[in-house]
């Protein structure tokens, strides 16, 4: 006797069963191949005469001589490179040090804005006017004015240093909007959650910590993961505080030669670190929409 399920073969009574898909079934996973392998091919295809038109554009160009000369120069480059790296590297230090403030201080602000407690009601007032100013002022206006604010009021006690003023610039801009994306997290976790919660005997706390904070921090990670890379590239804005970082760095050199090669240096440079984490933000995105279809389907 047989048994035929969906598609696939198999004699009863076999000690080991074999299982085969079945002509059908073979069709049709072949089908699937040769349309993945065509979907490839056009997509090679049409991407080599884009690229290669936009190419032969560029080449072909009356000033292309000068500007290869001018931004391409490859010995240049090379003899610019540890002095560009070196101003790098305080971008990422200050991206890392900034990063760990701005997650201290916006899961706070979210906190306060999601408390439902009638004790805290001036609290939030104040997160939600901070959040509102902080969002409506474009970043340079906020490191101009810490940047030569706070050594104009000449108080005893308070840094002048420019990269901790740049920073601070930073980290209470980078507050607001994040804390916005925690919020947003808490918010779409459903009511149901807290209600369970507190069934259980949780206070508000513990419901928080330990039920509410963990779905919605993983939720928001795909957006917390692109404002890391946007902070990255903003931290060249200190930079106009005289800050030698990559962009100053790369100015420095540009200055003294009229040769701009610099500034693809650093350009190249913070490729190397955003183009990786763009795509992992693009990887962790997809593998959350998969889990969340997955609870769906479930």
């Amino acid at each position: 006797m047989q048994i035929r399920n969906r598609g696939l073969i198999a004699k009863a009574g076999d000690q080991a069963s074999v299982w085969s898909p079945s002509p059908r079934e073979q069709e049709r996973r072949q089908k699937r191949i040769e349309q993945a392998r065509n979907r490839r091919l056009v997509a090679i295809v049409s991407s080599l005469v884009v690229l290669g038109s936009i190419a032969i554009l560029i080449i072909t160009s009356p000033g292309w001589q000068l500007v290869q000369e001018t931004f391409f120069d490859r010995v240049y480059g090379q003899e610019v490179l540890p002095k560009v790296i070196l101003g790098f590297v305080t971008n990422i230090s200050l991206t890392l040090i900034a990063g760990f403030f701005i997650a201290v201080f916006s899961l706070t602000l979210a906190l306060v804005r999601s408390s439902r407690s009638p004790a805290l009601t001036p609290f939030r007032f104040l997160a939600t006017a901070y959040v509102d100013i902080f969002r409506g002022v474009p970043l340079l206006l906020v490191i101009l004015l810490i940047g030569f604010g706070i050594p104009a009021l000449q108080i005893k006690g308070l840094t002048n240093s420019v990269v901790v003023l740049g920073g601070i610039a930073v980290i209470v801009t980078y507050s607001a909007y994040v804390a916005e994306v925690i919020r947003s997290g808490i918010l779409s976790v459903h009511p149901s959650q807290r209600a369970a919660a507190r069934s259980l005997g949780l206070n508000q706390f513990q419901t928080m910590r330990h039920v509410i904070l963990p779905q919605a921090l993983r939720r928001v990670t795909p957006p917390l993961l692109n404002d890391l890379v946007s902070l990255l590239k903003d931290t060249g804005l200190i930079s106009i505080l005289g800050v030698t970082d990559a962009v100053r760095a790369a100015q420095i050199e540009a200055s003294r030669s009229f040769n701009y090669t610099p500034y693809v240096t650093a350009t190249i440079l913070f490729l190397l670190i955003t183009i990786p984490l763009t795509r992992f933000t693009d990887r962790s995105l997809r593998i959350s929409m998969e889990h969340q279809n997955a609870q769906g389907v479930a």
